[in-house]
C-alpha cells in the first residue's frame, strides 16, 4: 500500500517580492487615476523602481493590475471607516470618508474600460465591493446621526446616489477640486444647525 504524498504548500513569496508587488500596485493606482488605464506598463515598472520583467511576474496582463489596484482601492477605502471613526468626530470623520470616496472614484475613472472586462467575468468582486463600501458608509452615517451631527430625515441611499453622481460629472483637470467642493456642500447640507 503506497502513502499519499503531503500536499506541498504554495512557497511563500519573499519579503522584497512583497515590497516590489505593493509599489507596483501604488505606481499603477497612481498613473491610472491620473492619465487613466491605458498608462505605459513600462512607466508604472519604472516609476515603481522595478523592471517590466518584475511587473510581469506578479500581473501576467494589465487586467490583473488593473483588478489589484481596484481591490488595494477598495480595501483601503472600506479601512478608512474605522481609522476615521476612532480619531475624528462622526460628522468630521463621514465628511473625510466621503472626501476619500472622491479618490476612488478618481481611481475607478482611470480603470473604467478595464473594469468592464473584469465586470464580465468577475462579477462578485463588484459586489462584495459594493457591499464594503455600502457598510463602511452606513457605521459612519449612523454614528453621526445618533450623535445628532447630521439629519436623520436624508436616507443613506439617497446620500450615496449623490456620491456615485460624481463619477458621472465632467472629466477635466480640476474634477477632483471640483468634486471635494461638491463634498463640503453635500455635508452643509447633511449638517444640524446645531453642529
Amino acid at each position: 500500500m503506497s502513502e499519499i504524498a503531503p500536499k506541498a504548500c504554495a512557497p511563500k513569496q519573499r519579503a522584497d517580492a512583497l515590497r516590489n508587488r505593493e509599489k507596483l500596485v501604488e505606481s499603477a493606482g497612481r498613473a491610472f487615476s491620473t492619465h487613466g488605464v491605458s498608462t505605459s506598463l513600462e512607466d508604472i515598472a519604472r516609476q515603481a523602481g522595478v523592471g517590466i520583467g518584475t511587473l510581469y511576474r506578479h500581473f501576467p496582463t494589465r487586467e490583473h493590475l488593473v483588478e489589484a489596484v481596484y481591490r488595494r482601492e477598495l480595501e483601503s477605502l472600506a479601512a478608512a471607516a474605522d481609522r476615521l471613526s476612532a480619531t475624528h468626530a462622526p460628522d468630521v470623520a463621514l465628511e473625510e470618508w466621503m472626501r476619500r470616496f472622491v479618490g476612488y472614484i478618481a481611481a475607478k475613472r482611470g480603470m473604467a474600460a478595464s473594469l468592464k472586462i473584469l465586470f464580465n467575468s468577475n462579477s462578485t468582486l463588484f459586489a462584495d465591493g459594493a457591499g464594503k463600501i455600502r457598510e463602511a458608509f452606513d457605521q459612519l452615517r449612523s454614528r453621526a446621526v445618533a450623535e445628532k451631527l447630521i439629519r436623520d430625515d436624508v436616507d443613506a441611499s439617497d446620500i450615496m446616489h449623490v456620491l456615485y453622481g460624481i463619477y458621472s460629472m465632467p472629466d477635466g483637470p480640476d474634477w477632483q477640486e471640483r468634486s471635494q467642493k461638491l463634498i463640503g456642500v453635500l455635508m452643509d447640507g447633511l449638517r444640524t444647525h446645531s453642529s
